[in-house]
């Protein structure tokens, strides 16, 4: 039995990281439909489930370490929502979950790019594929941001044989 509601929560959380993302490090608003679309409010004013489910997602990262904000904008969004530095460590992060062979004939910081989680969930979003998406997702929930080795940038910073330090600088 598929549950709707978890791959509705995995491409809820995708949109709304991808958006917080694309915006970093400038806190911004974060509406619930941008992230799912317009929906109707019912007779009373109340908003749909969808509606809130999708807010609550918003909420939950926040609970979580993954957005910070300042204040919800009634049951729209999230108000001055930004990544915490948690989520862009794990965002920028070389991923081992590999969904796509990168182009060898990439330049390598075009390779190092498109094998970040960040790239991936920009991908799965595109592709419209929620197997894909949800895998993304539940990838990115179940890791800790690790300490970055130097190794990792190794093909993307190559002097041009420097003597010493000071010719870095």
């Amino acid at each position: 039995m598929s549950h709707l509601h978890i791959d509705d929560f995995s491409h809820d959380v995708a949109r709304i990281l991808m958006q917080a993302y694309t915006t970093f490090p400038r806190p911004g608003a974060l509406y619930v439909e941008d992230i799912i679309g317009p929906t109707e409010v019912d007779d009373v004013g109340l908003h749909s489930h969808r509606h809130m489910a999708c807010l609550g997602a918003m909420i939950w990262l926040a609970d979580e370490g993954f957005i910070r904000y300042d204040a919800t904008i009634f049951h729209e969004g999230l108000e001055q929502a930004v990544l915490t530095n948690k989520a862009f460590v794990l965002l920028t992060a070389l991923s081992d979950l590999r969904l796509d062979n990168t182009d060898p004939q990439l330049p390598p910081t075009v390779q190092h790019e498109k094998a970040t989680l960040a790239e991936q969930f920009m991908q799965a979003i595109r592709a419209q594929d929620s197997v894909r998406t949800t895998a993304v997702v539940r990838y990115l929930l179940s890791r800790q941001p690790q300490p970055v080795p130097a190794e990792e940038f190794a093909e993307l910073i190559k002097p041009e044989s420097p003597g010493s330090d000071e010719e870095w600088l």
